[in-house]
């Protein structure tokens, strides 16, 4: 049947992109306008620690902290209220998100390696998935992944690796729990999920976390970007 495809999972936020706060800014806003007086009387949206966590995560901890009953429909109530926002924000004339260094190049390089059945790209981030196809469409990415994992599947970023596995081996038709894997990320929540779950990892030091904090982690490769993209081939073994 030949050999497995080497499974690359790309974190979106500080990986990929970077949508210059318009996230954050409609997390905050979505807070505001659902919940105003539980944010007036803690004199403000609490402090959200973003890097790497999950946007059901995120948004759990948020409703401990302001006294609002979690429930499943509460989420869905709040990631409606969110995605508009986050829609309106990557629209505004102010915003000044981008790719990142040699994104669009080692998506376009992969793409051969697909239909080569060498490479599977796929998604594993903390975005809820309508938040992932909002933020992969507007840059003009999302048909580079052809599955994915993500927030709204778990609250626990540790367990979103064996999901994107799974739906892996659906989209391939084939069972993929003994091929190889790669998570790309530049948080050590994306060290540890991929840790849990026995994948290698690849850590680059484009969003908010340090190269040398990233370094204390141990991960199987670091890089300061993915701006040399045959560097990048050649560290994952596909050049």
């Amino acid at each position: 049947m030949g050999a497995l495809p080497h499974l690359l999972l790309f974190d979106i936020d500080g990986t990929l992109l970077n949508t210059g706060g318009a996230g954050m800014r409609a997390f905050g806003s979505a807070f505001e306008h659902l919940y105003p007086d539980e944010v007036k009387g803690r004199g403000g949206v609490p402090d959200i620690d973003f890097a790497g966590s999950t946007d059901s995560g995120i948004v759990m901890g948020m409703f401990a902290q302001l006294g609002i009953v979690d429930s499943q429909t509460e989420r869905e109530r709040f990631y409606e209220t969110y995605l508009g926002l986050l829609k309106a924000n990557m629209d505004s004339p102010s915003g000044n998100g981008s790719l990142l260094e040699g994104v669009a190049e080692l998506l376009e390089r992969l793409k051969g390696r697909y239909r080569e059945r060498k490479v599977l790209p796929g998604l594993l981030t903390g975005n809820i998935a309508a938040g992932a196809r909002v933020k992969t469409d507007y840059y003009g990415v999302s048909e580079n992944f052809h599955f994915g994992a993500y927030g709204d599947d778990h609250h626990d970023r540790n367990q979103l690796g064996p999901v994107a596995v799974r739906r892996a081996s659906e989209f391939f038709g084939r069972d993929l729990s003994l091929a190889p894997v790669t998570v790309i990320g530049d948080t050590v929540k994306d060290i540890r999920c991929a840790r849990a779950f026995g994948a290698r990892v690849l850590a680059v030091a484009t969003g908010s976390v340090s190269l040398h904090e990233l370094s204390g982690h141990e991960p199987d490769i670091l890089l300061e970007s993915l701006g040399d993209v045959a560097g990048v081939l050649a560290q994952l073994q596909l050049s």
